[in-house]
């Protein structure tokens, strides 16, 4: 695994954080009435916004030995992230998108119900430790939900790292219950 260098990563945070309050756009009603969707795509388009993002996930990552990217934006953050921390990395894909055999998962989003998944074979997680890496924390619940997933398939999940959190919505409680409370989750920015 790669070296963290906690004093690099805690500059890229403030760079970070600096980046989105320039780029990124608040988009009301989307993607149901009454969500304000905060858009990190034109971060993630700017090369400074996107380095520095992709450090700050790293913000005090130790001992992981596996990156789980969350469906869509978590695989373009999750294959930077572990390609910084010199590890491998696992798409954890919405549901439908895998062929059989997969591990499935349901779960209840913001504005509705989902499923994640993961191939079933050609896969050893038995003991790995993961970081899951996404955009947004909402909610919560994809995070427990990639997590009970890769619990199930003999991983364990040490931390949670995202772009945005949005606290109003609870998701760091819900990941501590689901998850436990010693499982760290680190957001570059909150709204």
């Amino acid at each position: 695994m790669g070296g963290v260098v906690p004093e690099r990563t805690a500059e890229a945070v403030s760079r970070a954080r600096a980046a989105i309050a320039e780029h990124a756009r608040l988009v009301d009603d989307f993607p149901a009435p009454g969500i304000a969707f905060k858009d990190l795509t034109p971060v993630l388009a700017d090369p400074e916004g996107l380095s520095t993002i992709v450090t700050a996930l790293t913000h005090g990552c130790s001992s992981i030995d596996l990156v789980a990217g969350i469906d869509a934006r978590g695989f373009l953050l999750g294959g930077a992230v572990a390609r910084e921390l010199e590890v491998g990395v696992l798409a954890v894909r919405k549901g439908g998108k895998l062929p059989p055999p997969v591990i499935a998962v349901d779960y209840s989003l913001e504005y509705g119900q989902a499923t994640l998944e993961i191939p079933a074979n050609g896969l050893n997680l038995t003991g790995r430790r993961v970081l899951l890496v996404d955009d947004v924390l909402a909610t919560g619940g994809t995070a427990v939900a990639a997590a009970e997933l890769l619990h199930r398939a003999g991983a364990q999940v040490v931390g949670v790292a995202v772009i945005m959190e949005l606290a109003g919505l609870g998701g760091r409680d819900t990941i501590a219950r689901g998850l436990g409370p010693d499982v760290p989750v680190h957001a570059v920015a909150s709204d």
